[in-house]
């Protein structure tokens, strides 16, 4: 399985006018991060989780050709916007595309995107089939997401163990029920917004803690803000076994 980080960012922080900070000048294509999202090839088939602002540039980026199923951790906009781009995929394919998600989900994305329900038949809109998810595991061809439910303030948001492999973004808080789900795995992938604490999100410091806390092999931060700092700092202050991931990495588990 090859895990592809499409973006490492966020919107959080990030001014909408041209911003004089370092991370933002940086010539390190490392610092250079689009709203988080991951892509995941596995026995064939191509999985994206999240569709943020910026979708069609990370599928530009990585020549993505092949798209089998998108899922979603919420309905956050810089997680859904993009959808409107799955067209494209649908034309290749020529059927509606599969798109895991709660029912909380669905009803925000039906009313962040009334058009594409409101018109039946309308030449060119987005086709999606959705599949409704909870807390229970589900397979998509022969990948098996497991759904790991963490709190986002006072909104429930699903990261996902597929594997070996943890999945963790907008989270400030995770019950122990749930941190069972999470022991073992290999790769932890979690957010790590800023120095400073957060109502939503995990800090530097927070993130440390609970990567201290599962002990995986290998622990990798994304949803990080420019607030946190230059890729190459942050780095050298980081314990040993967790980085700050980086738009276009990629790792096999």
């Amino acid at each position: 399985m090859t895990i592809t980080f499409l973006g490492t960012g966020t919107s959080q922080g990030v001014p909408l006018i041209a911003c004089p900070c370092e991370v933002c000048q940086s010539t390190d294509t490392k610092d250079k991060r689009l709203r988080s999202s991951i892509m995941i090839e596995d026995g064939g088939k191509v999985f994206v989780i999240d569709s943020g602002p910026d979708f069609r540039e990370q599928m530009l980026r990585e020549n993505v050709k092949q798209l089998d199923a998108l899922i979603f951790t919420h309905a956050h906009r810089d997680h859904t916007a993009g959808l409107d781009d799955i067209r494209a995929f649908n034309f290749v394919s020529q059927k509606p595309l599969d798109v895991y998600l709660t029912e909380e989900t669905e009803n925000e994305i039906r009313k962040q995107f009334d058009y594409i329900f409101s018109k039946k038949n309308y030449p060119g809109l987005p086709e999606l089939k959705f599949h409704r998810i909870s807390k229970a595991p589900f397979t998509i061809h022969q990948t098996t997401f497991h759904p790991v439910e963490v709190k986002h303030f006072d909104l429930t948001v699903l990261g996902f163990r597929i594997g070996n492999f943890t999945y963790i973004t907008d989270a400030n808080q995770i019950d122990e029920s749930e941190k069972k789900k999470i022991i073992g795995t290999k790769y932890l992938v979690l957010n790590a917004l800023r120095l400073k604490k957060h109502i939503s999100h995990f800090s530097l410091s927070e993130a440390i803690q609970l990567v201290n806390e599962i002990k995986p092999y290998r622990a990798l931060f994304t949803h990080v803000s420019h607030q946190l700092g230059k890729y190459a700092e942050v780095n050298q202050i980081l314990p040993q076994g967790i980085e700050l991931a980086y738009d276009g990495m990629k790792i096999q588990c």
